[in-house]
């Protein structure tokens, strides 16, 4: 099977089970190759409450590249900070069929670093 189609078949199945809702809404990570986007999702309004990636003008003043681990950590604490802002702390975890490693690791750890709880 293609990474592609692994990837889709495991979003797919991670999507299943994650839901966001207005209390506890979905943080959804999509990985490319040279850039990484984080957004807090209400599943049940349809609803994109924060958003944040490595093409921010906040971000990308900080970084090099946006495909390292440390773009990475940047995009999770400004995440963190923005929703906690918008009265959001509790999230659920969406990795978007990627494995936990990585890039999107470093995103998750500084989010909580930062009082995100997942």
């Amino acid at each position: 099977m293609a990474n592609r189609e692994s990837i889709s078949k495991t979003r797919k199945r991670i999507r299943s089970k994650v839901k966001g809702t207005s209390e506890c809404p979905r943080l959804a990570v999509f990985k490319s190759n040279s850039h990484i986007y984080a957004q807090v999702i209400d599943d049940v309004n349809g609803n994109t409450l924060v958003s944040c990636s490595t093409l921010d003008k906040e971000v990308r003043s900080m970084i090099t590249s946006g495909n390292t681990c440390e773009a990475s950590t940047f995009v999770g604490e400004i995440i963190a900070k923005r929703s906690i802002e918008n009265k959001i702390d509790r999230v659920n975890f969406d990795r978007g069929g990627r494995v936990y490693h990585g890039r999107i690791k470093a995103l998750a750890d500084a989010a909580r670093k930062e009082g995100l709880n997942f």
